[in-house]
């Protein structure tokens, strides 16, 4: 999982240079084996990543602002389009980044002949 994961994020043009990187791939992963941290992101799913990677609460929220700011900005925003069920007309929030990358590779884990190549 951690290897689609990463792919994924590479895919989107979000670096592994940027601690954004590190700690959306471990939320990403914790999204998936629990949806309820999608209901919860800054109460229940960041304090997990900041414990996890020894860093405040808010250092975990503005670097993975940051690493979405670069996807949107900078990466494949085709690939995100393709990947979210729902239009993107602006720059995705975090939780919203976190619901399209966790629910895609978990539908697609499920259903792999619709895959979409990233």
């Amino acid at each position: 999982m951690e290897t689609e994961i990463y792919f994924l994020l590479h895919s989107l043009g979000i670096g592994a240079k940027y601690r954004g990187f590190r700690y959306l791939a471990y939320g990403i992963a914790l999204c998936m084996e629990d949806e309820d941290y999608l209901l919860r992101v800054s109460k229940t799913l960041y304090p997990k990543i900041a414990q996890t990677f020894q860093v405040s609460s808010s250092c975990v929220e503005r670097d993975i602002r940051t690493a979405i700011s670069v996807c949107w900005t900078r990466g494949n925003r085709d690939l995100l389009f393709s990947l979210s069920v729902h239009p993107v007309l602006t720059k995705p929030t975090n939780s919203e980044f976190f619901d399209i990358l966790s629910s895609y590779i978990k539908y697609y884990r499920a259903f792999p002949a619709c895959r979409q190549e990233a």
